[in-house]
């Protein structure tokens, strides 16, 4: 049974015992003249009585101390994530947080962890106030309030911050056994992983775009996959970047190698090498934006992996995000362990895929799909590298299918003759993963538990990274219209009738 009905139960049971107290008390016959002895007896009877009965319930209550929280947004409740990381403890972790008594956050975070640590025996939990007890913190090194050590079989983590899924997140860190790299790809203007920016776009003479304009445009400075890069370095990943072009063959310590939107196109020798690295049994997130040229060793291998990448732009008019028919928002999920608990994302410009005859050995599992309606129209290439100086013709795109749901993303698993198992994920899209649009609805959420899948880890306990963002306020185009008639056309009129009828009455 569920704990916490349990202790729903429990505290029930408390007040049962409470209310029984009241009732005895209401029906207790009066004492009319009884001998002396006698009514020193009874009084003093009920009187134990009574407080046997509260000691026990209270002491039950204790144990079992039960939660209500009536805030709609469980602001003094640890999130589920942060608990399920906790049930999850198979070591003894030791747990010290010292807050500020002062600072509302400090307190509410005490609060939290302390009822994290309720949730599981193997958890030992103890806040302190540095400046009550400055003697503590000086031995742990602490300076600054909100910081939270953590500690286990030797090992440390620090963690700084009031929120929960953070001290989540540091205890697996924590508790990881081993140390696993994650590889981004680069040397083909791929996203940079090593910036700061908080935003990632292209410019043209015409418009400031992500979707189709943005396909045959070269990808401006200082723009990249940071947030990606540093919220998967939260999660207790290593990253670090490799230049294909300059190697033989993909370091093998690579849990898993990740393009983020690729510009040029590969070398030969880049796709063999890919190719070796899978056989091998490794793990590749592949976001292959619009306007990317497949080298045709790569196509050829997501061909013997069953999928092939679409030279086309998905216009979803049921499903998008605002008013852009290119942004592709995606409310329903295929079923599989990368897409459970995964909630609205939109891709900005997406190009479809093409699922092929399965090949022996391998899985195809299609994670999402455009709507119904649904329609894709060509997307002119990037102009594609070739080994010499000679121009390599580019052929015409198809022609634009017919509407329905197109496959936007799929996950890969498998093995081929003679290799290890491997797994892949192949998304037609980049800019879901980028600065720009990372921190917003779940697209980090999804973009995050791919690789987790990849790195064999989609069973641990999945927990959100904070990411920074500024302030900003998303408005549908319905909430826009309302708020134009409101402010622009309804306040001004108001004032005119209001006036008008002040003018009547005092003519």
């Amino acid at each position: 049974m569920d704990r916490n009905l349990v202790d729903t139960l429990w505290f029930a049971g408390w007040l049962a015992a409470l209310l029984v107290l009241f009732w005895l008390g209401t029906r207790l016959p009066l004492q009319s003249r009884p001998p002396r002895l006698r009514a020193l007896a009874f009084a003093w009877g009920t009187v134990l009585v009574a407080l046997g009965v509260t000691f026990l319930a209270n002491l039950a209550l204790s144990r079992h101390d039960a939660h209500f929280d009536l805030t709609r947004e469980r602001g003094f409740t640890p999130s589920p994530e942060a608990e399920a990381v906790v049930r999850s403890l198979t070591h003894e972790v030791r747990l010290t947080y010292f807050y500020q008594a002062q600072d509302e956050a400090g307190r509410r975070a005490r609060h939290l962890v302390e009822m994290l640590g309720r949730h599981s025996a193997l958890l030992h939990v103890r806040t302190v106030d540095p400046d009550k007890q400055p003697k503590l913190a000086e031995t742990y090194g602490i300076r600054i309030y909100n910081a939270t050590i953590l500690e286990a079989d030797g090992r440390r983590v620090q963690v700084m911050g009031t929120d929960e899924n953070d001290i989540a997140l540091g205890i697996q860190r924590l508790l990881r056994q081993r140390v696993t790299t994650v590889c981004f790809m680069e040397g083909h203007g791929e996203y940079p992983f090593d910036n700061f920016e908080f935003h990632t776009h292209v410019e043209s003479v015409q418009a400031h775009s992500h979707g189709d304009k943005s396909s045959a445009l070269v990808q401006m400075e200082a723009h990249g996959a940071g947030r990606l890069r540093r919220a998967l370095e939260a999660l207790g990943y290593e990253t670090r970047k490799i230049i294909t072009a300059t190697l033989r063959a993909i370091p093998p310590d690579c849990a898993g190698v990740v393009a983020v939107s690729p510009r040029t196109t590969y070398l030969p020798a880049e796709s063999e090498v890919l190719t070796t690295y899978l056989a091998q049994g490794g793990s590749a997130l592949l976001m292959y934006d619009l306007g990317f040229v497949l080298e045709p060793r790569l196509a050829a291998l997501l061909a013997r992996l069953g999928v092939s990448v679409e030279q086309q732009v998905v216009v979803d008019p049921l499903d998008h995000y605002s008013t852009d028919y290119e942004t592709v928002a995606i409310p329903v999920y295929e079923a599989h362990p990368i897409t459970s608990r995964v909630a609205l994302t939109f891709f900005p410009g997406i190009r479809p895929l093409k699922i092929l005859p399965k090949p022996p050995g391998v899985v195809v599992a299609p994670l999402f799909k455009s709507s119904k309606e649904s329609y894709t129209r060509p997307v002119a290439p990037v102009g594609a590298q070739a080994l010499t100086r000679e121009v390599v013709p580019i052929p015409a795109p198809p022609p634009a299918g017919r509407p329905g749901p197109h496959v936007l993303a799929t996950a890969i698993e498998g093995a081929w003759p003679g290799s290890t198992p491997f797994r892949v994920v192949v998304v037609g899209d980049a800019d879901f993963a980028s600065n720009s649009y990372f921190p917003y609805m779940a697209n980090s959420d999804l973009a995050l538990s791919m690789v987790r899948w990849l790195v064999r880890e989609e069973r641990t306990p999945k927990v959100r990274a904070s990411v920074p963002v500024p302030p900003m306020v998303l408005l549908t185009t319905r909430q826009m219209q309302r708020i134009f008639t409101t402010l622009e056309i309804l306040l001004p009129l108001s004032v005119v009738v209001v006036g008008a009828v002040v003018w009547w009455r005092r003519r």
